[in-house]
């Protein structure tokens, strides 16, 4: 039996593992930041089912989380987004093709990777409590809690604060539960919820047919997109990037999978992020890129093969094709709330990461790259705390 393609249960519950991550970060992105959700969900797939074929493991894809959290946090613009898609393809292509990925893997230490994690993941959580109790900049925009919810409160309740409550109980209760993800159940939930209070008239919003992805539906960005966006997106995503989506995970897919993984390098997993990402930016997605707490997440939930990967690919790319961009209608479904929850379930997930640090002058790096992020922003407490952890490496120096 050729294990390399399996299609049974066991692939379609870990096909679903890291669903958690991906929607909500997708979702808030498309919702908050304007993205396509044509171009999003199309890329997501078909990044899904190419890495499953070149690699031929389970290979996870993911949002970059340090560009997605402080984009739906601050409410950046779609193309200042779209150039951190093409800056961040452009530079994991120039370090994955030179071979230098393995050089510059030294110089990011665990300190400044978890500061950086830990500070995305603040970012989100405090979005996600934002979005429950309708303070989001896109909610005061709207002028309403939940835009497309016909009942607004449930009582002296906001309807918000109750969805957060009990979305906030399911998701801790399904948070180990294999065959019924936490953030699937979630987010189902929410739409059966939408269904039967929205104010959307589903069946005559959808136009099923054939609906292909628009060429740069954002146009150009300008130059000083760019400019913002390598200062703001690209430079503290890269520490993040390069510790988690590229030697993590190459080192994690290795333990599971032994020699099938031959072809997940450190310059191969460069290379594929960097092609998805150009990808992303010619059809108007967000930052895409693997990680190691995906892989594990569908590893954990049952995939074993690279099966799973054309599951859940497949699942996107003909959901996309079907709907186009009467997507937006079925995100219109989930409420504001849901989404909260489910950002401050994966800002939590990320934040944990800092618990494998062991040392106090670890901790105070991490730290000082949270404090200097929330009050200026994480380029800022990125470049701080690598000053920080060298000047710390002395033994002159204690906390």
């Amino acid at each position: 039996m050729n294990k390399t393609w399996q299609f049974n249960r066991m692939e379609v519950a870990g096909s679903l593992g890291d669903l958690g991550t991906l929607l909500p970060i997708s979702l808030g992105m498309i919702l908050a930041n304007g993205l396509d959700p044509t171009g999003t969900f199309m890329t997501i797939g078909l990044f899904f089912i190419f890495s499953g074929i070149y690699y031929k493991v389970t290979v996870p894809v993911q949002p970059m989380k340090v560009i997605g959290a402080y984009a739906i946090a601050t409410g950046m613009t779609a193309p200042q987004i779209s150039a951190s898609v093409f800056l961040v393809g452009c530079f994991l292509l120039i370090i994955g093709g030179t071979g230098t990925i393995t050089l510059i893997g030294k110089y990011i230490t665990k300190p400044v990777v978890r500061g950086v994690q830990l500070s995305t993941g603040i970012l989100l959580m405090a979005e996600g409590v934002r979005f429950i109790v309708g303070t989001s900049k896109f909610q005061l925009l709207k002028a309403s809690a939940e835009p497309w919810l016909s009942l607004q409160h449930l009582g002296p309740l906001p309807i918000g604060i109750v969805l957060g409550l009990v979305g906030g109980f399911l998701t801790l209760l399904f948070l180990e539960n294999k065959k019924f993800p936490a953030g699937l159940l979630v987010i189902i939930g929410g739409l059966l919820l939408g269904v039967l209070l929205g104010d959307i008239d589903l069946f005559n919003s959808l136009s099923l047919g054939i609906h292909l992805p628009s060429f740069l539906p954002h146009g150009l960005p300008s130059q000083v997109d760019f400019s913002f966006a390598l200062m703001a997106l690209v430079l503290p995503q890269i520490p993040m990037t390069l510790g988690n989506a590229v030697i993590a995970y190459a080192d994690l897919s290795e333990d599971y999978f032994g020699e099938k993984s031959k072809k997940v390098t450190y310059r191969a997993a460069c290379i594929s992020m960097a092609l998805a990402n150009f990808a992303s930016f010619f059809m108007g997605g967000m930052p895409l890129c693997h990680g190691a707490g995906g892989l594990a997440a569908h590893y954990r939930f049952g995939a074993r093969s690279a099966g799973s990967n054309l599951i859940i690919g497949g699942f996107f790319v003909i959901l996309t094709l079907l709907l186009g961009s009467g997507l937006i209608v079925l995100l219109h479904l989930i409420p504001m709330a849901i989404l909260g929850v489910l950002l401050l379930f994966a800002g939590s997930q990320l934040a944990l990461t800092i618990m494998d640090l062991k040392e106090r002058k670890e901790f105070f790096v991490a730290m000082i790259i949270m404090g200097i992020t929330l009050a200026s922003n994480l380029a800022a407490g990125f470049m701080v705390g690598i000053l920080v952890h060298w000047i710390l490496k002395s033994d002159k120096m204690s906390i």
